[in-house]
């Protein structure tokens, strides 16, 4: 059998690295779906924190084989990419808490949302990273744009005071309950059933809110990509870097979620850090061309964006200590 076509490049990459990849993804969430959460259950805070310890150790050791094998410059932009990506899950985490609540989400039913988010995302991102690099490849000004973007951004976060999301209003949700039938009550963990429409008095098929949350799940995804795609690709341009830190940061954004949605209010000081770590990223690119550098030193990078979102964490731990105030 010839194999030879394996290593025939696409965006830059062998064929062999991105398909070990998938099947490498494919292997976990079979492994997390079809051994550790075969039957529905809520999954509490200790078991949470230990899925989402090997998520990242998970990440962490991809990126030393990244390393190991493209080099230290590819090793340390995919460790800032997913350092990144994995702290603006945090923003994401909070709407989805908002998500389940107003969907009344039973805890039971959760993790079969995340987990088809999570598939959702997958394809997704690859669709907003495959555009996004084949636009870059051909328009470079297009990192400078990204750069830009993600400092206004940063300054919006930082002046700005964001009121909490009503997701009764939300335009997608409204045109789902106008448009389909969609039963009040939840189902088990169906997304869809069939029941007798009480204006017909014939059998429809309804979509339940179950549904309803995975929808809004995705979108909510897609919305917060604008930020951290340009983020990543700010960081570096190589496709295969920024898929695969994005993917491993998200793979344990379930995990992530169980941990912290119950404590997401200790971290409500933590989005000035993010907003500095966007105008970080965004501005070297425009200080590596003000220095005569060609990029920005990825080891200084990876050190000042860790160091940043440590001081936030540590910053929002301190002064949410004691009872949980109102916001």
């Amino acid at each position: 059998m010839n194999l030879s076509f394996l290593f025939t490049e696409w965006l830059g990459t062998p064929l062999w690295m991105w398909s070990s990849f998938f099947v490498l993804v494919i292997a976990i969430l079979s492994f997390d779906l079809g051994i550790l959460h075969k039957q529905n259950k809520e999954i509490g805070v200790g078991e949470s924190i230990k899925l989402s310890a090997l998520y990242i150790a998970l990440g962490l050791t991809f990126g030393g084989w990244v390393w190991w094998y493209l080099g230290s410059e590819a090793g340390l932009a995919y460790m800032t990419g997913f350092v990144v990506e994995k702290t603006l899950a945090l923003d994401n985490v909070f709407v989805i808490a908002l998500i389940f609540s107003f969907f009344a989400v039973p805890r039971l039913y959760q993790h079969r949302v995340l987990f088809w988010g999570i598939l959702g995302v997958i394809v997704l991102r690859a669709i907003m990273i495959g555009v996004g690099a084949t636009l870059v490849a051909e328009f470079a000004w297009l990192l400078y744009i990204f750069a830009a973007f993600l400092i206004v951004t940063g300054i919006k976060m930082m002046v700005v005071k964001e009121a909490e999301p009503d997701v009764s209003k939300n335009v997608l949700v409204r045109f789902m309950r106008s448009r389909f039938n969609v039963t009040e009550e939840h189902h088990g963990e169906r997304f869809f059933v069939k029941k007798e429409n009480p204006k017909t008095g014939r059998m429809t098929w309804f979509i339940t809110p179950l549904f309803m949350a995975l929808v809004m799940v995705e979108v909510a995804d897609v919305i917060f990509a604008v930020d951290s795609v340009p983020a990543i690709f700010a960081i570096t341009t190589d496709p295969f870097i920024v898929y695969t830190s994005n993917i491993f940061a998200i793979l344990g954004l379930r995990a992530l979620y169980f941990a912290l949605a119950a404590m997401i209010h200790r971290f409500r000081y933590l989005k000035p850090a993010l907003a500095i770590v966007l105008i970080f990223i965004g501005s070297k690119i425009f200080l590596a061309d003000l220095l005569g550098l060609e990029k920005f030193p990825a080891a200084l990078s990876l050190g000042i964006t860790f160091a940043i979102i440590a001081a936030g964490v540590v910053w929002s731990l301190l002064k949410t200590r004691g009872p949980q105030q109102p916001a």
